[in-house]
């Protein structure tokens, strides 16, 4: 091999690993502002969990602003939040098998679009453009909730989930705004 083809495939990995150890910083300095979660809940005979990261409102225009209104927004931060349950169920009365799916939402000002998908993907967003990396022909199940305005402000992005009645609500809060999402287990 000559010296040339050497330096070259030297340079070539060189770059590679700058490249990777770039991705490891970015990725790790913005956990620092949209620290993890894992939330499990187990209502009756079924168990749910979520995995999501937690954006902070740190003074920001939330919802029409930082989350563009009529736009797929990765629901929280970093990774594409998760929701995963061991049984089937019935979100807003609408069939979701057993499984793990990216959570993604379409913010609007009275209501929005909670998507599950059942592609799974290692970043929230493309880091070329920014544009959320979900693809839609993954999309298993949308329902459309409305928008419930809060008094107090919910200063860090939050999912949790209550009883009520038969229903398990989720609820996906931030800011001044929450939503929440009707989930029955499956007769």
């Amino acid at each position: 091999m000559s010296k040339l083809l050497k330096r070259l495939l030297i340079i070539i990995i060189g770059i590679v690993i700058i490249g990777f150890a770039g991705i490891s910083i970015l990725k790790s300095k913005t956990k620092a502002h949209s620290p993890e979660q894992t939330v499990t809940h187990k209502s009756k005979e079924t168990n749910f969990t979520v995995f999501y990261n937690r954006p902070i409102k740190n003074g920001r225009k939330i919802f029409g602003e930082l989350v563009p209104f009529d736009k797929v927004w990765r629901t929280g931060a970093n990774e594409a939040t998760t929701f995963t349950t061991d049984k089937s169920i019935l979100v807003d009365g609408t069939e979701l098998k057993t499984g793990t799916y990216t959570l993604w939402t379409i913010p609007g000002k009275d209501s929005w679009k909670v998507i599950f998908n059942k592609g799974q993907y290692n970043w929230g967003v493309n880091f070329t453009d920014g544009t959320p990396s979900r693809n839609p022909e993954y999309d298993i199940l949308t329902i459309e909730v409305p928008v419930q305005h809060l008094l107090n402000v919910v200063e860090q992005f939050s999912i949790y989930f209550q009883e009520a009645n038969n229903f398990t609500i989720m609820f996906l809060a931030w800011d001044q705004t929450a939503i929440a999402i009707p989930i029955t287990s499956k007769q």
